[in-house]
């Protein structure tokens, strides 16, 4: 555990030096990385916690780009405005569709869950005030005091704040009689149920709060791409995330960071060398799986 948190830590650090590099490709893809970090340890909860593979979280993470470029048009431009507002419309569709997810597991939960995602893609599919599958681009920045978060500086920046609280945040709640009760719905839920504790609700809880963070990471990627399009939702942004809560390591926060890290460095690196960077980066995880099973 030390060694996470210390290999966390560096990785903070130097998220925050890349901007004296004065290089604004690297800003922008560390950026990229911290925003995903933040997704793929939101699903962590899920998946890694709760035991629920989901395959609709990239759902929650649209919102939060549609929050992001529908509230500018309404003259709203405050962070302080849009990031809360992002968080709330993914938790309240996170809390409806959880209350009806939830009452599945295992197979059918993953299906109901991608179901429930690809409902949410085809009606930003559909509406045409918002040029529909072709997307949009971001009417105006969002504004934190008088900065734009279209500013990659900017925008890391607040990025490196949202995330260090929110692994404290999240840490602190699965070490609590919350998150034991989470956990021990994962490994037994009939002799939580014998003790007389109902996992249902504990679950919906969860998955409201972990919706909310995939929002705030769906605002702040469309601040980084100046863009919006359904496609933020689909089910191959879901893979991705679960690519990258794989990757790392399920049910330890630390593991979906770093998953993330490394994802969005080898799609880089990898993208230079072919356009079908996927199967190469599909061995690594078969890889990873078999040999590097803890």
């Amino acid at each position: 555990m030390r060694i996470r948190a210390v290999l966390l830590a560096l990785l903070f650090v130097a998220a925050a030096l890349v901007p004296l590099l004065g290089e604004p490709y690297y800003t922008k893809l560390v950026v990229r990385m911290a925003i995903f970090a933040l997704a793929a340890m939101s699903l962590d909860l899920i998946v890694g916690y709760a035991g629920l593979v989901s395959f609709g979280h990239a759902a929650f993470f649209g919102l939060g780009c549609y929050a992001a470029g529908v509230l500018p048009m309404a003259g709203i431009h405050s962070a302080l405005v849009i990031f809360p507002a992002a968080a709330l419309l993914a938790a309240a569709v996170g809390l409806l569709t959880g209350a009806v997810s939830l009452r599945a597991s295992g197979l059918y939960f993953i299906f109901i869950t991608l179901a429930f995602a690809q409902m949410v893609f085809y009606i930003a599919q559909g509406m045409r005030m918002l040029s529909g599958d072709d997307g949009f681009r971001l009417p105006a920045p969002t504004l934190i005091g008088d900065l734009p978060l279209t500013n990659p500086n900017v925008l890391l920046y607040l990025m490196i704040a949202i995330l260090a609280l929110a692994t404290w945040l999240c840490h602190r709640l699965m070490q609590s009689r919350f998150g034991y009760v989470v956990q021990a719905a994962r490994d037994n839920q009939l002799k939580l149920a014998a003790i007389g504790l109902n996992a249902y609700p504990y679950r919906l809880a969860l998955y409201t709060v972990a919706a909310a963070l995939a929002g705030i990471a769906g605002a702040a990627y469309a601040n980084l791409t100046e863009f919006v399009a359904p496609a933020t939702m689909s089910w191959v942004m879901s893979g991705e995330l679960l690519f990258m809560v794989i990757l790392g390591a399920v049910g330890t926060l630390t593991g979906a960071i770093i998953g993330a890290v490394v994802f969005v460095g080898l799609e880089q690196i990898l993208s230079g060398y072919t356009e079908h960077w996927l199967f190469p980066l599909g061995v690594i995880l078969v890889l990873r799986v078999l040999l590097l099973k803890k």
